[in-house]
């Protein structure tokens, strides 16, 4: 039996011509705001959110009083979300060593970590509000060391959500903004008459956020592409179709253009997992997202062999991959092309979404072929500096180096070797011969 498929999503061409009209209205957007700075924001976060305060920035008044707002219980939730978080990043960023090496007598070469200056944290939360979002971010570059970090994030049912805010300052943000989509990743990077542009872009977001941030990669850093998300569950028969819905449309809730996969060895399973989301989505309260993104982008996927199963989730690389099968621990050891894997039954996307540690903002459409998800070295520039201490080391380094640039043809780049071999070396180098 080959790989086949149940069920399939919106053909490939159906998707392209999505994506050339999400750039179309991208480009034009970031033109307007680069033309008109802070009032074409304005104008944009009227158009789409019905919102215009006086500042969008929040003042640290603004920030207590909202603050407040949030219940007792849900702030120690928020605190101890973002410590687990803050404690993995501490770990990521205690293996990233500074090292020295006197690599021949006389040679010392350095590589140094060094924050990024600025950083722009988007954090997600028109339709829901992403209160994870701002942990995996804002505290992130905290623990980074960042010295400017400013959080954005779109008002919630028309005015700045409690908990979201909450999280964002207690994660270290210096400044928090209400404002959502292009206007606020163009304000972050582009700069305006009110925001100083950043030197970096984090954070997940709808198509529209992750295409501003991809056009605009080259003029600031972003950390990847993290658009809508995606969720594979890869399941043979040790589990069963309510573990399997249930971990698909937990995630197909997301938006709607949210692909979830269910890859399979048994027929039995893609059966009755098809069976049972139909009466999810039911009862579901958020059935009428989450609908639309199984019905668009959803895949039952049957394969005779976990090999079969493996070589599908190479190929689509989604972002979560949800493995609950007899020999997990042999896709953790074969599998390379994904966001985060979640093994065995007790594990969960939602475990990495919210709670567990691990960062949630992770590669989406194949872009775990080349890139991990968002952590703490995306936000630690490694640099490397030279220094030679001896007159030996300086003469023999510059002859090997004269005679490699002539190799080349860089007649420039040999003199300066030469000069070196000849101040510090025993043998007089004539310009433009390359030390012999």
């Amino acid at each position: 039996m080959a790989i086949t498929y149940l069920k399939h999503s919106k053909p490939d061409a159906d998707r392209a011509q999505d994506d050339a009209n999400t750039r179309a209205v991208v480009e034009t957007t970031l033109a307007d705001i680069e033309a008109r700075g802070d009032l074409a924001v304005r104008e944009l976060a009227q158009k789409f959110d019905n919102y215009s305060p006086i500042s969008f920035r929040l003042s640290p008044a603004d920030i207590q009083g909202i603050m407040a707002k949030v219940s007792a219980r849900d702030m120690e939730d928020i605190k101890f979300a973002q410590k687990q978080v803050r404690n993995f990043a501490q770990a990521q960023c205690d293996s990233m060593l500074d090292i020295e090496v006197e690599t021949m007598p006389g040679v010392i070469l350095v590589h140094k970590h060094i924050p990024v200056q600025s950083v722009g944290c988007y954090v997600p939360g028109g339709k829901f509000p992403m209160v994870a979002s701002a942990h995996m971010s804002v505290a992130t570059a905290s623990v980074a060391g960042v010295p400017r970090i400013i959080a954005c994030t779109p008002p919630f049912n028309g005015e700045p959500n409690p908990a979201v805010i909450a999280a964002m300052h207690l994660g270290g943000a210096h400044e928090i903004y209400v404002l959502g989509g292009i206007q606020a990743v163009g304000a972050m990077a582009i700069g305006t008459e009110t925001i100083e542009p950043v030197h970096l872009l984090v954070g997940p977001g709808n198509a529209f956020v992750a295409e501003a941030k991809r056009q605009l990669f080259g003029r600031v850093g972003i950390d990847l592409f993290a658009g809508p998300t995606e969720t594979m569950v890869i399941a043979d028969d040790t589990v069963d179709a309510e573990m399997c819905a249930t971990d698909l449309l937990g995630q197909a809730e997301h938006g709607y253009n949210s692909p979830a996969a269910l890859v399979t060895t048994s027929s039995s399973l893609a059966q009755a997992t098809m069976q049972e989301i139909d009466r999810l989505l039911k009862i579901l309260p958020t059935a009428n997202t989450a609908s639309v993104s199984w019905r668009d982008y959803g895949e039952i996927i049957l394969c005779e062999t976990h090999e079969e199963m493996l070589q599908v989730s190479e190929e689509k690389a989604y972002e979560h991959v949800q493995v609950m099968t007899d020999r997990d621990d042999w896709f953790l050891t074969n599998m390379t092309c994904y966001g985060a894997l979640f093994l065995g039954p007790r594990t969960n996307v939602s475990n990495g979404d919210k709670v567990i540690g691990t960062n949630h903002t992770l590669p989406t459409k194949k872009a775990g072929r080349y890139t991990g998800g968002l952590w703490i070295g995306k936000y630690l520039k490694n640099h490397s500096y030279q220094k030679i201490t001896t007159d030996e080391a300086a003469t023999l380094i510059g002859e090997y180096g004269s005679r490699l640039c002539m190799l080349e043809g860089f007649v420039g780049h040999a003199e300066q070797c030469n000069l070196r071999v000849r101040r510090y070396g025993k043998k007089h180098v004539p310009y433009g011969t390359g030390a012999q």
